[in-house]
């Protein structure tokens, strides 16, 4: 009996550190396979995507827990991209007055983060007040964001994106968000991992953190207790439309352009790397911590697979595969857990 529990014990200590352990053999098996992947240029990039994938986990992290999921995050990218790169290129024409707005790019940076923010508003109020279930209501709203992306430019990319020193809107988006300051670390990386120690904090140390830790545990349980649930789920699609915004910046201020379809299935990544950390898509459990390393293997495992020359169709394949192994462990280990919690309930009587 106590090596079969001993045992159990063992597996469930490899389960738990399943993601870092993966994240170790990635990187070997990639720093062998692909000669450039250890350069310094190489691993800077792979810090960007990490961030992209890392900031979009975050907010993820925060939905899934609560046993939702947002699809529209890729597509909030997308859209306060295009929504910025106008604002810088083209301002903002007021027909009936006959004028031209510009903005600088500090208020344009609050502008776009309302704006993702208020998305995620109306997905979390059509959840938590209209009751709808959160994958459609995501759904939907990523093909209003992609839809409205294209609108806003007729399909057309905002390219080459600098503003104007005489209206004030130049220099200051590639500064803050897209240029290393600390040899070479790309900001995004540094923004990420600031993020990541407050949401973490957030998550553990606070009353938000262990409401929505309830309530994805267990939703009437939570209510009967006196759990605002109703609020929480709205706040933390919020969270994930502010989270979304901030990379649809990021993204921009780094290629100095912004296309409709930047984002595109990003989504999946930020899924992916969720998953891979640890939170369970049946909600009530989850760390950002994990999430930090989830991203790191979603974006060591693209950047890997593309330095080795695997084509984009067997990286989504890939990606698939590693997206429904995460889940099937994750039940795994539910199980497993749900088994050892037996069995020390039987030895107690």
């Amino acid at each position: 009996m106590n090596k079969k529990k001993d045992n159990s014990n063992l597996m469930m200590t490899l389960l738990k550190g399943r993601t870092l352990f993966v994240l170790i053999i990635l990187f070997i098996f990639f720093s062998i396979k692909a000669d450039s992947f250890c350069t310094v240029n190489s691993l800077l990039l792979v810090c960007k995507h990490v961030a992209q994938y890392g900031i979009l986990g975050i907010g993820m992290t925060y939905v899934i827990i609560t046993g939702g999921i947002d699809l529209s995050v890729g597509s909030v990218v997308g859209l306060v991209g295009m929504i910025a790169g106008g604002l810088i290129q083209e301002g903002l024409t007021l027909k009936f007055a006959g004028v031209t707005l510009y903005f600088s790019v500090p208020a344009i940076t609050v502008i776009c983060i309302i704006i993702g923010i208020i998305i995620g508003i109306v997905n979390g109020a059509l959840i938590a007040k209209c009751k709808l279930a959160p994958f459609i209501v995501t759904l939907g709203t990523m093909y209003i964001g992609r839809g409205l992306a294209n609108i806003r430019s007729g399909g057309n990319t905002f390219s080459s994106i600098k503003g104007q020193e005489a209206l004030g809107n130049v220099g200051i988006m590639q500064f803050v968000f897209a240029v290393g300051g600390f040899p070479g670390i790309p900001i995004a990386a540094i923004l990420f991992l600031i993020l990541a120690v407050i949401a973490a904090f957030v998550l553990k140390k606070t009353p938000f953190g262990w409401h929505i830790l309830a309530i994805g545990g267990n939703e009437k349980a939570a209510r009967l207790s006196g759990i605002k649930v109703e609020k929480n789920i709205i706040l933390v699609y919020a969270i994930s439309g502010a989270c979304s915004a901030l990379i649809g910046l990021v993204t921009m201020a780094q290629i100095a352009a912004s296309h409709p379809n930047t984002g595109d299935t990003w989504e999946m990544n930020a899924i992916a790397a969720v998953v891979l950390g640890g939170t369970s898509m049946a909600g009530g459990v989850g760390t950002i911590g994990g999430t930090v390393i989830g991203a790191f293997v979603i974006g060591i495992i693209n950047d890997g697979m593309t330095m080795c020359g695997v084509s984009e169709f067997w990286q989504k394949v890939i990606k698939g595969l590693v997206i429904i192994l995460a889940v099937l462990i994750d039940q795994f280990q539910r199980n497993l857990q749900a088994k050892m919690a037996l069995q020390a309930r039987n030895e107690n009587k």
